[in-house]
């Protein structure tokens, strides 16, 4: 089998699980029960983990020819496919619950993949291949047909019921195989359900009627937020794949929904990302107030409260499961060959160990800007949490830490973790007024005013005349791009300009994108979208609009963002859809609406 590229593939969610479908047709990754659970189609990670393809008999042949979009303001895919025999669309989601409409999108999610296949032209001999492998691929499900020609899919935790009302399907051992005719005008629809093995049956819908429903409940999600910006088609989709990587039940967001996607070809920086960075989760709650969806603030934040717990003298958790797990210890999965031969596999992120001193910053800064739809009172959760993590940010900023980049050797003094540290005071200290009698607004102003001499005396190579990427180092690192970014220094001072110049010198290249230090191998999209809002409060805002519409264009064919991207090739790299690509994009594309606006 072709290895298609990670950005052939499509993003499936019902705010519950995320699944991947490629270019031809083949879901080769589906965790149905939520993001961080078991695959049942794990093919992208390997060719035996699992797949359902459903394509022409003719895809990959000459005179093949394929063209996606998603349904205007959704997360469901139409894939139209043309041959020489003729045009036929296969449009998937997976299913809203019946009648959910906005922020009931995924609350209540059935677990159910539809696909329903429309004749367009001639007649398409379609070929539909299924091989479900649950638990990364290490089970091989016994088939069973039923009655009404469905197939049932028993194996360990797992059962799933795959049907096409007026299609039998038949079991041959472990998979389903079948060819038929769709001549123009039909409309066949499958639906594919799971439950676990001991609960209740699998969901059975109609899936044409679902299909139609989930496109509703989508776009009934969208309606209810408007964005008056710039570039409102950008902002619009990639809020779409930000509410598509959040666990509906919780309010956390997946960093992504997939595991151990390669930064590079055959390297082995392949990790877990299906679960919820406090960082990101903190930028994404930001990026969905610039695209107007901040109605669920108070409970996005509960959530992160509840997760966090009471804060004692350990460090703050980096990361979380979805439910609010802290232990997510990682696990290599040996079984897998891995993306291209990318090894290892892992599921867990042993990062839910590290001291990152920025995280409170960042979720400090949420609560912040989103403040006016939280009360004039924040709620005692959310009051205890904005305290506990300054009080914390007080006693531990000077101390080393592993910074953003996560990196598994020995801590350090990061400065874009110190700055970090300042952005938690400063945001803490104009909180105060809705902090109640905890707040020591004297104490705090204090500290912020002594991190930010440290980071201008100790962070400054006065040699080279740029910020670097740790205290007493020489090497440039795209994290200090983030200090105007959080209104640390003005973009015009001239140690920072500097700086900007010395990043987009050194680490950019013509193709707009940014690597985050000497030696990355690709450019990191979110440090790209971040040199965009610089040069905008620089001044330079028909350069940053050039640059966003440049980095924008590295996107694949239906606007998703990998973690990273090869600027030789222009292949996406890391773990897709992204959040922090998603979100360095709508950010920017506000900062160049409102350059002043916080």
């Amino acid at each position: 089998m072709r290895q298609p590229a990670i950005s052939d593939y499509g993003y499936l969610s019902d705010c519950r699980s995320g699944a991947l479908v490629s270019r031809d047709g083949s879901i080769d990754w589906w965790c149905p029960n939520r993001f961080d659970s078991p695959s049942v189609f794990g093919r992208l990670l390997d060719p035996d983990a699992g797949h359902w393809r459903l394509a022409p008999r003719a895809a990959g042949q000459p005179g093949h020819r394929v063209q996606r979009s998603y349904q205007p303001d959704t997360l469901v895919l139409r894939t139209v496919h043309h041959t020489a025999e003729g045009s036929v669309a296969v449009t998937d989601a997976l299913a809203a619950e019946t009648g959910a409409r906005a922020h009931q999108l995924g609350m209540h999610s059935p677990a159910v993949l539809v696909r329903v296949v429309e004749g367009l032209s001639g007649r398409v001999t379609m070929a539909l291949d299924y091989r479900p492998r649950p638990e990364y691929g290490l089970l091989a499900p016994y088939l069973r047909e039923l009655p009404g020609g469905a197939v049932a899919a028993s194996a360990g935790p797992v059962e799933l019921v795959l049907n096409c009302a007026g299609l039998p399907l038949h079991a041959d051992h472990d998979r389903v195989w079948h060819t038929f005719t769709v001549g123009k005008g039909q409309v066949l629809g499958f639906d594919l359900a799971y439950a676990p093995a001991y609960g209740g049956p699998p969901a059975r819908l109609d899936p044409v009627r679902t299909l139609a429903d989930t496109v509703l409940a989508w776009q009934a999600f969208r309606e209810s937020h408007r964005y008056d910006g710039r570039y409102p088609g950008a902002v619009r989709h990639s809020s779409t794949v930000l509410t598509g990587l959040t666990y509906a039940r919780s309010g956390a967001v997946a960093a992504a929904p997939t595991t151990s996607l390669p930064e590079r070809i055959g390297g082995d920086r392949n990790y877990d990302y299906r679960f919820c960075w406090l960082r990101d989760f903190a930028m994404t709650v930001r990026a969905l107030w610039v695209a107007a969806c901040p109605t669920e603030a108070s409970r996005l934040f509960e959530w992160a409260a509840r997760s966090i717990g009471r804060i004692d003298s350990d460090p703050v958790p980096v990361l979380f499961g979805l439910e609010g797990e802290r232990d997510v210890s990682e696990h290599h999965r040996p079984h897998l060959t891995g993306y291209a031969a990318s090894r290892p596999v892992r599921v867990g992120n042993d990062a839910w160990r590290q001291r990152q001193l920025d995280v409170p910053g960042e979720v400090v800064s949420a609560v912040w800007r989103l403040r006016d739809y939280l009360g004039d009172q924040l709620s005692a959760e959310v009051r205890d949490m904005v305290v506990g993590l300054t009080e914390q940010v007080a006693a531990t900023w000077r101390l080393p830490d592993r910074g953003i980049w996560e990196p598994r050797d020995q801590e350090r003094h990061y400065l874009s973790s110190k700055v970090l540290c300042w952005v938690a005071m400063d945001r803490a200290v104009r909180l105060a007024p809705q902090l109640g009698e905890r707040a020591e607004v004297r104490r705090w102003a204090a500290i912020r005013d002594e991190i930010r001499a440290t980071v201008l005396r100790d962070g400054f190579d006065a040699r080279r005349g740029v910020f670097t990427g740790a205290f007493g180092s020489t090497d440039l690192d795209a994290s200090a791009l983030y200090l105007p970014v959080v209104g640390f220094l003005p973009a015009t001072d001239p140690r920072m300009w500097a700086t900007i110049e010395a990043v987009e010198r050194e680490l950019g290249g013509a193709d707009g994108l940014i690597h985050r230090w000497g030696d990355d191998p690709a450019g990191f999209v979110l440090c790209s979208f971040w040199l965009v809002e610089c040069l905008v409060l620089a001044g330079h805002h028909e350069r940053a609009a050039r640059l966003f519409e440049q980095i924008s264009g590295h996107a694949n064919d239906v606007g998703l963002f990998s973690e990273q991207i090869d600027p030789a090739t222009g292949a996406h790299l890391g773990n897709t859809p992204q959040a922090l690509s998603h979100i360095g994009q709508v950010n920017a594309a506000w900062r160049l609406t409102d350059p002043t606006g916080e």
